[in-house]
């Protein structure tokens, strides 16, 4: 099955309802008479179906149909909400899920006979709820009622609808549109109009020139009505409007009457946003890239020339240049509670199977980070909060024991730090067991007995290739298990990862990501012969080494700074670059993690804006290294992995090495 654009567009959004009808269903758990979130759950599921009806995917049409009217009978008070039902409903949003998986990747889900299974146990679960007083599944579509709670009426619409130029090369097939609505009810008048047709000579056979005038007679809502045109709303002209003669109720006729004038036409909308193929932003940050690189030579042969104009002219560029750059890159940041919101799920089946009581607190939903880094950042969070709860968090014995709170907390916090995003997650439980790491590392060989670590050095230990303390193996995660593959993707995103921990109090992991991965501002200098791009957002100051200050590093590691003691690297040392014979030496201060060293270099050369390029795989493992950047004369800069170089030089100091 080929996945057409419109297709991939019902997947997408439908997706989306999924993931709101299951954030619905976890906020029920704690306010089951919550009208606002019953609704809202509803409507998810209306869309879905309604979408599917459309599009024409009857399997996910029929199963959320059948999801949506047991949820019209939590909104008329007929069901009660309960763990049991919660429980099935966001069973049934895995299915919905797992229907659109299968659709996404170009497989008929009536082919696959596991899902046919899972749909059909699901569905007959569903239906004890629907069995009241004999009456089984609907087939019939939602029906809204009065006030008092009677029988929807049967009322006869006039449909005037008018498609945009545009619906066909979208993909849409106005014939679907009448087809489904014709599920809702019965078309007692049909209209085609041709009015809009220009001469056979201009016609553009990729534009739609029909409408219709339809009279529609059914017991659906208006907005049922309105639903089945959802796909098509902001590009075409619709008025829907009882037909004289009706003899509604009051509220039926007041609710006819108050969008009788309604018309959504295209382009009417104000503000709002749209939906862009995150292919078509990778083109676009990849050519702003290009364009930076372009400006940086324009730069280079102005200052060159000398000429004051072309100098004026240069600087003008490079600001439009530096403000296209920014805005592009804030096309691609998510703010990333999204990704948040989807632990709640797995913190509350975790809870449940293992009878652990765990609240999940969220902070910082509302820091952005771009799209890329977010969608490969949460298989490493859904393994560490897996962690905190299986082997962080006490069983509830335990903790009653200790005096702790019988539910145990996990906390997860994102903000900005000095251009990057950290991410911490918390928790209140047993912690990491100092001799428990120090003895399994001994026996692993990865440290000798005896050896003095730091308890960061130790925490970190837990990140080694198949390195675990647990005592026992359950089908959740060890803490430890697969860590060293957290922190390999954490890695892979020019991130960091770090471990606090108090034995009985609770552990904390704190991951330190880049705002992007296309562009940074950077500040470039000299070692030897080879030039390297700092992030400038980890720039502190820059300083001139006197003769004295330079004689007597070469006795000791560290700089006074203002009476401080500051810790150096010297990048020439590290990369192994031979001595250029510079007298002069330059001591640039950076930040990291709350603490400030030194790179000792040999020459400043000033602030660039860097388009990052991924090292080839020769160079990929080099340490220090991030990756690399082409400057406007063509040259290659390697840009610095400066986490990476304060903690492997604050390993060798404290080794003695």
């Amino acid at each position: 099955m080929e996945t057409d654009p419109v297709l991939q567009t019902f997947i997408i959004e439908s997706t989306e309802k999924v993931q709101e009808m299951e954030s619905a269903l976890l906020q029920l758990e704690t306010s089951p008479e919550d009208e606002d979130t019953i609704n809202a759950l509803f409507r998810a599921a209306h869309t879905i179906k309604g979408s599917a009806g459309v599009v024409g995917i009857d399997n996910v049409e029929k199963f959320t149909h059948t999801v949506e009217n047991v949820l019209e009978k939590v909104r008329l008070g007929e069901i009660r909400v309960t763990a049991d039902l919660i429980g099935l409903l966001l069973r049934c949003c895995d299915h919905i899920g797992h229907l659109l998986e299968s659709l996404s990747a170009g497989k008929d889900p009536e082919e696959n006979p596991e899902l046919k299974t899972e749909g059909q146990a699901i569905a007959g679960e569903l239906s004890a709820y629907l069995a009241v007083e004999g009456q089984g599944i609907s087939a019939e579509p939602d029906k809204e009622t009065t006030a008092q709670g009677s029988a929807p009426e049967t009322l006869t619409w006039h449909i005037s609808l008018r498609f945009g130029r545009d619906v066909l090369r979208d993909g849409m097939d106005p014939i679907s549109f009448i087809s489904y609505l014709s599920k809702l009810g019965e078309i007692t008048g049909l209209t085609t109009l041709t009015d809009a047709m220009p001469p056979a000579q201009e016609m553009d056979p990729e534009s739609c020139y029909l409408g219709f005038e339809i009279d529609f007679r059914s017991d659906a809502g208006r907005q049922a009505i309105e639903d089945v045109f959802e796909f098509v709303q902001e590009d075409c002209e619709i008025n829907i409007a009882p037909l004289h003669g009706n003899k509604p109720s009051r509220k039926a006729a007041d609710t006819a009457a108050g969008k009788q004038t309604q018309t959504r036409e295209s382009g009417s909308k104000v503000g709002g946003t749209i939906r862009v193929d995150t292919d078509k932003l990778d083109q676009l940050i990849n050519m702003v890239g290009e364009l930076v690189i372009a400006n940086a030579n324009i730069n280079q042969q102005a200052k060159r020339i000398g000429d004051n104009s072309l100098l004026e002219s240069a600087f003008a560029l490079s600001r439009l240049v530096e403000d296209i750059r920014d805005r592009a890159m804030k096309v691609r940041m998510v703010p990333i509670g999204e990704t948040f919101n989807r632990f709640r799920r797995t913190v509350r089946d975790f809870s449940r199977s293992t009878g652990k009581d765990i609240r999940l607190l969220i902070s910082g939903s509302e820091t952005e980070l771009d799209k890329g880094v977010i969608e490969k950042i949460g298989d490493p969070l859904m393994h560490l909060i897996r962690n905190s709860a299986d082997h962080g968090i006490e069983e509830r014995d335990v903790r009653l024991a200790l005096n702790k709170p019988e539910n145990g907390l996990i906390h997860l916090n994102a903000y900005q730090e000095t251009g990057s995003i950290v991410i911490e997650i918390s928790d209140d439980g047993s912690g990491l067991n100092r001799e428990k790491i120090l003895k399994k590392a001994v026996e692993r060989g990865i440290i000798s007995p005896g050896q003095e670590l730091s308890d960061r050095e130790i925490n970190n230990l837990i990140f080694e290739p198949g390195f675990s303390t647990a005592q026992k193996v359950t089908n959740v995660s060890g803490r430890g298990v697969g860590m060293d593959v957290v922190k390999r993707n954490i890695e892979a995103l020019r991130g960091s990862v770090e471990v606090e921990s108090r034995e009985g109090k609770g552990t904390t992991v704190r991951i330190r990501l880049p705002l992007t991965m296309a562009i940074i501002d950077g500040f470039m200098v000299k070692a030897g012969a080879s030039f390297y791009i700092i992030p400038l957002d980890m720039l502190d100051e820059c300083l001139e080494m006197s003769d004295e200050e330079k004689h007597l590093s070469f006795k000791r590691n560290y700089f006074s700074l203002r009476g401080t003691v500051l810790p150096f690297l010297r990048l020439r040392d590290i990369f192994n670059e031979p001595d250029g014979g510079n007298q002069r030496e330059h001591m640039v201060v950076i930040r990291y993690a709350g603490g400030k060293t030194g790179l000792v270099v040999d020459e400043l050369h000033g602030e660039v804006q860097v388009v990052i390029k991924s090292l080839g795989r020769v160079y990929r493992d080099v340490k220090g290294i991030s990756g690399a950047t082409i400057l406007g004369d063509g040259t290659v800069a390697l840009i610095l992995d400066v986490p990476g170089l304060v903690r492997n030089g604050t390993r060798k100091r404290r080794s003695g090495l």
